[in-house]
């Protein structure tokens, strides 16, 4: 089902640049303590968890599991946002860090890319087994949301009572040529600078031996970083075979449990165009379209020194409505 978003962009943030970079620099600059805990995984690596407090045995509260964007972690300014917003309404909340995104390298040469499920699966089976009694939900933001439209799409007996897509690249090689072009080549020069630190600190310690330095130096774009290290880590033949293999847009109609996907048709790193063509649902999943937005802004309220975020308030109250006895 398409719906047609309510949400009204503040008038002082017209502009969907204003929209994605207001949203970090207006929340609470306090940040929520969390509890880290570190999971072993089977393949010998290892990824963090940051918990707003850890379940104890025989829990029944709801916990719902949140997965950040591109280079993102607990310290994500959504991330804190929705954790907030979780807790306060006395459920528990854990933000899976894709592996090496929590402060620490990872063990492995491959890390994570835009539609990697092996963790949020094994992460899921596992609170399944500690939390019995605990209904579960999940928000997906940015490359995370991709992951777990991926994830729901292709694991149809998977525990989740209702879970939450937040501009999601779901067509990966449109997003890709989207954020190279104009203002949107300023959030992708830092992305890609975040991507190459990492890569770089990686063939230091020669967990990466296929390509160097130099090689690295030369890529500026998303696109190049994914054809020169994502795909051919990870197994893809290039970007292109990556992109196509990885989207989430077509498998939006497998989804069978309720799940909202919020979409801002002005978002700077997706096209619209792209993502919502010849767009086929199952019909538990709601389409949420807003004309403005953003990337992760959703910024609302008449004044600027006291602004509403939209996606605290819309995202729990969808979820609260799917946990109902």
């Amino acid at each position: 089902m398409f719906y047609q978003s309510q949400f009204k962009a503040a008038w002082w943030l017209a502009n969907p640049h204003l929209q994605t970079i207001a949203a970090k620099y207006l929340r609470r600059k306090t940040p929520l303590a969390t509890v880290t805990e570190t999971l072993e995984l089977p393949d010998g690596d290892f990824i963090d968890l940051a918990w707003t407090e850890i379940p104890a045995a025989g829990n029944t509260r709801p916990l719902v599991v949140i997965l950040h964007g591109l280079e993102g972690s607990v310290n994500s300014h959504y991330a804190q946002g929705m954790l907030r917003a979780v807790k306060a309404l006395g459920w528990i909340g854990v933000v899976m860090h894709f592996r090496g995104c929590s402060g620490r390298p990872n063990r492995q040469e491959r890390s994570y890319h835009s539609g990697d499920t092996r963790d949020i699966s094994y992460l899921t089976g596992l609170l399944k087994q500690r939390y019995p009694d605990s209904p579960l939900c999940a928000i997906g933001f940015s490359l995370g949301g991709n992951v777990l439209t991926r994830y729901l799409a292709c694991t149809p007996g998977n525990p989740y009572k209702a879970a939450v897509v937040i501009c999601a690249p779901l067509h990966l090689s449109s997003c890709s040529d989207r954020i190279n072009r104009g203002f949107s080549k300023v959030y992708q020069q830092y992305l890609v600078k975040m991507m190459k630190e990492s890569t770089y600190k990686k063939i230091a310690r020669q967990q990466l031996t296929r390509l160097d330095r130099r090689q690295l130096a030369k890529v500026v774009t998303i696109r190049d970083f994914d054809d020169k290290i994502t795909a051919p880590v990870n197994g893809f033949v290039d970007a292109e075979d990556y992109y196509r293999q990885m989207s989430g847009r077509d498998l939006l109609a497998e989804i069978r449990q309720p799940c909202l996907v919020i979409h801002a048709m002005d978002d700077p790193f997706l096209s619209h165009r792209h993502i919502t063509g010849r767009l086929k649902l199952s019909p538990t999943t709601t389409f949420e379209l807003c004309r403005r937005g953003g990337h992760v802004g959703f910024i609302s309220g008449r004044n600027p020194f006291r602004p509403k975020f939209y996606l605290e308030h819309r995202v729990p109250a969808y979820l609260k409505e799917h946990l109902q006895p």
